[in-house]
């Protein structure tokens, strides 16, 4: 399960920083991958791969098994399993990719709540467990310094009970300056950040010229909520019958084989 100090962290804030989240000999791996995808031409890849834009990368969990082993990390698959009462989902890993001279531009401070209402997204505490039912898992395959740019959050607003002033935080805007009361969080590369999707959050621009940013996006819901239009049937083909349980919906009561292990190792 969680430590005291996670949901301590977490409930105060609504994002852990989970450091040296994956070992070294994983990130070196994983490294590899991602820069195999991103480097190959989209003649080469099948249809479940590829980038419109250059910066997100479709379904990168499943790209190569280095990468998809990361969904069962020890480090935070008891945080995944608390989060959702012990029956998770993946709903969705893509890869997002900053790249020098590519594009840089900066984003906008958003959440669940802002975007699809207050119903949309459940976080609460109950028998001294945390409940998260719309959760994000940031894997950083390369280093993040300060100046950077990158992710931003407003600590303690995944429990707003206001909606937030446009102004504050620049408006949202985050074209120019960290907003007085966000904060800039900057990992290392085989770090992992966690938040949940009711946090205010959102990226600054990119500055380096001569380094990328890649990081593994994992979304993770309880088993009987979200769609199935991520996962196609020919992705499924090609995953691990691990992580194929992992990704199935399931009803409030099934209970999956793999959340009875400590750990979970891929089969195939």
């Amino acid at each position: 399960m969680m430590t005291t100090e996670q949901r301590y962290l977490f409930d105060v804030t609504g994002y852990l920083h989970l450091r040296k989240a994956i070992s070294e000999k994983d990130l070196a791996l994983a490294q590899q991958a991602a820069n195999n995808y991103i480097n190959s031409s989209q003649d080469d890849l099948s249809s479940d791969f590829g980038s419109t834009d250059g910066r997100l990368y479709e379904n990168g969990f499943a790209f190569h098994k280095s990468l998809e082993k990361l969904l069962f990390q020890p480090s935070f698959w008891p945080i995944i399993k608390e989060f959702t009462t012990g029956k998770p989902r993946l709903i969705r890993g893509s890869m997002l990719v900053n790249q020098p001279g590519g594009i840089v531009e900066g984003g906008s401070l958003h959440c669940a709540r802002e975007s699809y209402g207050w119903q949309s997204t459940r976080y609460e505490c109950r028998e001294g467990q945390i409940y998260c039912d719309d959760f994000v898992v940031f894997i950083y395959l390369t280093q993040v310094n300060p100046g950077d740019g990158g992710l931003v959050v407003v600590p303690g607003s995944h429990k707003a009970n206001f909606d937030r002033p446009k102004s504050l935080f620049n408006g949202g805007d985050l074209s120019g300056d960290i907003p007085h009361g966000a904060i800039n969080i900057t990992p290392n590369a085989g770090d992992a950040i966690i938040i949940s999707e009711l946090l205010t959050h959102g990226a600054l621009r990119w500055q380096p010229t001569n380094r990328d940013r890649i990081i593994l996006v994992l979304r993770y819901a309880p088993q009987y909520k979200g769609g199935d239009q991520w996962i196609t049937d020919s992705l499924k083909a090609r995953l691990s019958p691990e992580t194929n349980e992992l990704i199935a919906s399931a009803s409030y009561t099934e209970i999956k084989q793999i959340t009875t292990r400590e750990t979970v190792s891929l089969t195939v």
